[in-house]
């Protein structure tokens, strides 16, 4: 055996549960986008909407097609595009498009054409990310270009939107202050969106002000935290991914592992430790295809290995070892190992 991917759906539902009831009144979309950070997207889809989620979020159309296919009838939000990307199906199947571009807006509304309905559009202004989104100095334009197509019944702009940086409370407050300047804009030019979202996991957890009609939560959904300072557990939420291996005798001092950084094991971890038979065993090296470990007393091959939970440590004491974040180490998890969903 390799590596052994334990996916707690009752986790999953426990965690999304308690989003919802933070969030609350406002609206809570789960974001599945990566794979659903590597835990399996449909195969957690009904689980997020089942625990209360009115909507899922997916980064491009081909994911938000496969949850269509998949029997999801909520809402469906993706906002991520190429330059290829072909809207028709899209607005066929009812997806909430993001939208960033003049370019996109108008091949949105191009597609509306095509279908003979209008799609739905959700207009994102960039309120400090600089990630992707109209800069203020053309979000009213952007919004009249939108309007005149809504004339035309090519498009309905159903949200506005953002992405907050969560680099500071101050930056967000002004982050926050210019999401309403936008909102406050496009309803001068005429547009009535009824969906207005910015928060993601970390500010939707913390901040009421940010939370508006919708909250994506992301990470937090699935037992992981996004802040440095506490864990998903320390914030009352479980950790929905596990993982698990087994070992035999490599020496007199160490174990082999069934498991490397081909596998997602996180590379030259500094401070790193795996539970074997209830022992905390320090991991000397990380390899391609396994890892080593200290030998605990007592030893027998076949032990099994807790790498993430069962006992062992946690996905962000991996990102402390590595100096990166927990999303990453989820994510990290090949899509071709095998998961076992329970719970």
């Amino acid at each position: 055996m390799t590596l052994h991917v334990d996916i707690d759906l009752s986790a999953f539902e426990r965690n999304v549960a308690k989003l919802v009831n933070t969030a609350a009144p406002a609206s809570v979309w789960v974001a599945l986008k990566s794979h659903a950070y590597g835990h399996g997207m449909t195969e957690l889809a009904d689980n997020a909407l089942r625990a209360g989620a009115t909507g899922l979020a997916v980064l491009d159309i081909p994911a938000a097609l496969s949850l269509r296919a998949h029997g999801v009838t909520a809402t469906l939000f993706a906002w991520l595009h190429g330059q290829e990307t072909d809207f028709a199906e899209a607005v066929a199947q009812g997806i909430d498009i993001g939208v960033s571009t003049l370019n996109q807006l108008d091949a949105v509304a191009e597609a509306g054409r095509l279908q003979k309905v209008p799609a739905r559009v959700h207009l994102k202004v960039d309120t400090g990310l600089h990630r992707n989104g109209f800069t203020e100095s053309d979000w009213v334009a952007a919004c009249s270009a939108a309007a005149a197509h809504e004339k035309q019944k090519l498009i309905v702009v159903v949200g506005v939107w953002s992405h907050l940086a969560d680099a500071s409370e101050e930056a967000d407050r002004i982050a926050l202050s210019r999401f309403d300047t936008a909102i406050a804009a496009a309803a001068s030019v005429g547009l009535k969106p009824t969906i207005r979202h910015i928060a993601a996991s970390a500010a939707g957890f913390t901040n009421a002000d940010a939370r508006y009609d919708v909250v994506r939560f992301g990470i937090l959904a699935y037992g992981v935290s996004p802040f440095s300072e506490s864990s998903g557990q320390q914030l009352g939420l479980s950790p929905v991914m596990s993982l698990r291996s087994t070992a035999e005798v490599h020496d007199e001092s160490t174990i082999r592992i069934h498991a490397g950084w081909h596998d997602g094991i996180p590379q030259n971890p500094k401070g790193a430790w795996v539970l074997v038979g209830g022992e905390r065993c320090t991991v000397t090296a990380v390899h391609p295809l396994f890892t080593l470990a200290e030998r605990p007393a007592g030893f027998d091959d076949g032990s099994s290995v807790g790498i993430i939970g069962h006992g062992g440590p946690s996905a962000e004491d991996w990102a402390s070892w590595t100096n990166t974040i927990g999303d990453e180490i989820v994510t990290g998890i090949p899509v071709t190992s095998r998961r076992v969903f329970g719970g």
